[in-house]
């Protein structure tokens, strides 16, 4: 009897907990606009015993609508209809190249993914991110200059979930989440079918963040390559963590590779910064401290830096859930230049000098945040602007596009990438919408 009564007392504390947290779940105690900006206002972590999960369903665009542009600029759809549209490349002569992709099937050889895999995995799916993967990069070419891609061909296929690309001397890179490949290309071409040739295998495997994004060196020598973490913060060991969290240097010639820099969770978008020259990107950050924490950041990168991961974070903030600690690396960790608000989902960067937007948008950086899923009040779903002034962030973020939350709270469209086109429009990329966004002075 009394150990009967000792499992009810259990049974019942658990009880109390679950209902405490369903009544009062974990919200930000902050705007989240104090998680902007160089000098971010940073709280102490608040851990939860289950993960927060905010959801926004994923709706799709109604017939007609379309996301709202800030004051002075129009949008109109490029290209509709596209499969989980992800990642942008313009080529020189204006056609776009979009990566159709989806994350890859997990490896049968793979750990379980456990309680927070299984919830992350009905979070995904109810926020439209467990579509099949295209696998596939398509060509768009609006000839006519309207505004609107009247062509449409599959440039490659039988990809394995590729996101990044890059164009150097009449070949194509494509960063699949499994590896560096390359194809040659002619300008003008619309179908490639020569075989991908391997420069260099990417850590894939579990895949917890398996999008992988590539850039050219100015001279087109080098080729860096973000890959994220395959994990939160370490939480399954740091073996399968090697040559991940960082951005690779990857020398175009020989295929040989090294760090670049490290102990960044989850980078994606990379750009050049026009002024300084510096290579920047934009990092997602850990999750389950609380919905003020931590910020995604856009930063520039410097050769041999360490940002933190998964030791600490937003420079040398101590994330005591990691064991065994590493002083010796956090001593060194690297504050990044601006952060994006906790949980944005920030993605794809570009800056906008080039661009044929107003003059209020013609130099900084422009962001897609796709979203949060874990914050309550929801963040990001929007696209915005940050000034810059001599290369360095300059003021608060201006929101350029919005209105992809609809009034109740449902995902209308999720931006991604981000690419100034060659007639100096800005294409935004949306996976849930199915849709590239071509955005232009009103």
């Amino acid at each position: 009897m009394r150990k009967l009564m000792g499992i009810l007392v259990v049974v019942a504390v658990v009880a109390a907990v679950l209902l405490k947290i369903a009544v009062y779940p974990e919200r930000a105690m902050l705007d989240v606009a104090t998680g902007y900006g160089t000098s971010p206002e940073l709280p102490a972590p608040r851990g939860t015993l289950i993960p927060t999960v905010n959801i926004a369903p994923a709706k799709a665009w109604p017939e007609g609508a379309t996301p709202t542009p800030a004051e002075g600029l129009a949008v109109q759809a490029f290209a509709r209809g596209l499969e989980h549209p992800r990642w942008l490349h313009v080529l020189p002569n204006g056609d776009v190249l979009v990566a159709e992709s989806n994350a890859p099937a997990r490896p049968d050889d793979a750990p379980s993914p456990g309680l927070k895999g299984w919830i992350a995995g009905k979070v995904m799916a109810r926020a439209g991110a467990a579509v099949p993967s295209a696998d596939r990069i398509t060509l768009l070419r609006d000839a006519d200059g309207d505004g609107v891609a009247e062509m449409r061909t599959v440039l490659l296929s039988g990809l394995h979930s590729p996101f990044g690309m890059a164009l150097v001397e009449g070949t194509l890179y494509v960063a699949n989440a499994d590896a560096l490949v390359a194809f040659p290309y002619a300008d003008g071409e619309t179908t490639i079918t020569a075989p991908a040739t391997k420069v260099v295998d990417l850590p894939a495997g579990i895949n917890h963040h398996w999008t992988k994004n590539v850039i050219a060196s100015r001279d087109g020598a080098t080729l860096y390559v973000t890959v994220g973490s395959n994990s939160n913060v370490g939480e399954n060991g740091m073996d399968i963590e090697d040559g991940r969290a960082m951005i690779w240097a990857v020398d175009r010639a020989s295929g040989a590779k090294r760090p670049f820099a490290t102990g960044l969770r989850n980078p994606n978008g990379l750009a050049w910064e026009p002024v300084t020259g510096a290579l920047w990107t934009a990092v997602n950050e850990r999750d389950e401290i609380g919905s003020d924490l931590v910020p995604d950041y856009a930063t520039s990168v410097r050769d041999g830096a360490f940002y933190g991961w998964p030791y600490s974070w937003y420079g040398r903030h101590v994330d005591e859930r990691v064991q065994p600690q590493r002083p010796d690396l956090v001593a060194t960790a690297v504050v990044p230049d601006y952060a994006l608000g906790p949980h944005t989902a920030s993605l794809g960067i570009a800056f906008s000098q080039g661009s044929a937007l107003p003059a209020a948008w013609a130099s900084g950086l422009f962001v897609a945040q796709h979203g949060s899923w874990n914050r309550r009040p929801k963040s990001g779903y929007r696209v915005v602007y940050i000034p810059f002034v001599d290369g360095r962030p300059h003021g608060a973020p201006v929101d350029a596009l919005t209105g992809f939350l609809d009034g109740d709270e449902n995902a209308r469209g999720r931006p991604v990438g981000v690419a100034i086109d060659a007639r100096g429009g800005l294409l935004v990329s949306d996976d849930v919408g199915d849709t590239i966004w071509r955005v232009v002075a009103n």
